[in-house]
């Protein structure tokens, strides 16, 4: 004899997976972020050090791929204000490498 009670879940086909819903957005978001930096390192460290493009070109590519990503997956506030952020540290490091690297020698 079936028992109801800590586990009835109501009519077939009823269940609410909001907390599902979240956590597989959430995994999605946190997947296409992580993903989308190390496309973009690699895309940076690729032209500015691998082809020898340089440091701005490499930047340029970053900057598009962060946009393209963050757009088209309609990120949130967080996304855009780590890229940013992201942006403005790399730069300032394009700028301040090669001053100390003439200043050295």
């Amino acid at each position: 004899m079936a028992q109801s009670g800590a586990h009835d879940h109501g009519a077939p086909g009823h269940m609410d997976i909001q907390e599902q819903k979240e956590t597989f957005s959430s995994f999605i978001h946190t997947t296409v972020w992580v993903g989308g930096l190390i496309v973009q390192s690699v895309a940076l460290l690729t032209l500015a050090l691998a082809i020898g493009a340089g440091w701005w070109s490499g930047w340029v590519v970053f900057v598009v791929i962060g946009i393209a990503a963050g757009l088209f997956f309609k990120m949130p506030g967080v996304y855009w204000a780590v890229q940013v952020l992201c942006w403005v540290l790399l730069a300032i490091g394009g700028l301040i490498v090669p001053a100390i690297a003439s200043a050295a020698g």
